[in-house]
C-alpha cells in the first residue's frame, strides 16, 4: 500500500539539515538546527547514517571529516561513540534518530533521507532501513522518507508499508556519483523505479526541474519537492514547476 504525502508537505518549506547557520555556530542536521526551524514553523528534512551497531544516527556524510574533528566512516563507530563528537564549533553532537524524533515530536513535517549504503546506488542490507522504521514505529506527525537509491526504498516498502515514501532524485551526472557506474547513473536520471518503490513523490534537484522524467511524474499528480533552494528569486523559478521546496541559507 501507498500512503499519500501529508499535506503539510506542501504547505510548509522544508529545512534543509534543519535552519542552520554557521555564523551563529548552529550546525547542520543538529538539535539546534531543529529547533531554529521549529521556532520558524518550517518543516525539517534530516539525513540519517548508520551506527556500528546499528542505529539510524542524523547526519548527512559517510565520514566525520568535513563537520567533525574527528576522522574516518561514520559506520565503524557505535552509538554511544557519536553521541560523544562534537559537530562544527557548536555544542552539539552526533544524535540517535529516536532522540530528534523525540524533539520534533510531530510539530512539524518530517522529511528523512536514507544515505546510500552501497555508495554505489546498488544493492543494500536493509539494516540503516531498517532502523528508520524502527524509531519510527509509534511516531506521531507527518512523516515520509526517500533516498536516492531506490533499493534503499525497497527494504522501505516492506518494513513501513504504511509510511509515505519518495525517491531524491537529480540528473545523476556521473560525475558527481563517482562510485556508481556510467550505466546505472542514466538508468536512474530516467526515474524508473517510482512505481516499483510504491513512491508518492519525489525531491528532485532544483537545478534540474525541467528534466523530462519530472515532467512524467508530476503529469501523474504526484507532488514535486525539491532541492536546495537558496534564494528567494530561485524560490520564485522553482515553484513554478514543483510544489514545495527544501531550502537553506535564507529564510523561505
Amino acid at each position: 500500500m501507498t500512503r499519500s504525502l501529508d499535506p503539510a508537505f506542501i504547505t510548509k518549506p522544508l529545512a534543509h539539515r534543519g535552519l542552520h547557520d554557521v555564523s551563529r555556530h548552529v550546525f547542520e542536521n543538529t538539535r539546534s538546527a531543529f529547533a531554529a526551524a521549529l521556532d520558524h514553523g518550517y518543516g525539517i528534512e534530516l539525513d540519517v547514517q548508520l551506527s556500528s551497531d546499528g542505529r539510524a544516527m542524523v547526519f548527512h556524510d559517510e565520514t566525520l571529516d568535513r563537520l567533525t574533528r574527528a576522522r574516518g566512516p561514520v559506520n565503524r563507530r557505535t552509538a554511544a561513540e557519536l553521541g560523544a563528537i562534537t559537530i562544527g564549533t557548536g555544542n552539539d553532537v552526533i544524535e540517535p534518530l529516536d532522540n530528534i524524533l523525540t524533539q520534533i515530536a510531530g510539530q512539524v513535517p518530517l522529511l528523512i533521507e536514507i544515505k546510500d549504503q552501497s555508495l554505489t546506488l546498488s544493492q543494500t542490507d536493509g539494516v540503516l532501513e531498517r532502523a528508520v522504521c524502527d524509531a519510527l514505529s509509534g511516531y506521531a506527525g507527518p512523516v515520509a522518507i526517500m533516498s536516492f537509491n531506490p533499493h534503499a526504498m525497497m527494504h522501505v516498502q516492506t518494513y513501513a508499508p504504511d509510511c509515505a515514501r519518495g525517491l531524491t532524485t537529480c540528473a545523476f551526472d556521473p560525475d558527481e556519483w563517482p562510485d556508481a557506474s556510467v550505466d546505472r547513473c542514466a538508468a536512474l536520471a530516467s526515474i524508473p523505479d517510482f512505481d516499483a518503490v510504491g513512491a508518492c513523490f519525489i525531491s528532485h534537484d532544483v537545478t534540474a526541474l525541467t528534466d523530462a522524467a519530472v515532467a512524467r511524474i508530476k503529469s501523474q499528480g504526484a507532488p514535486i519537492l525539491c532541492w536546495t533552494v537558496r534564494s528567494a528569486a530561485q524560490e520564485h523559478d522553482a515553484r513554478a514547476i514543483c510544489d514545495n521546496i527544501t531550502f537553506e541559507s535564507y529564510h523561505a
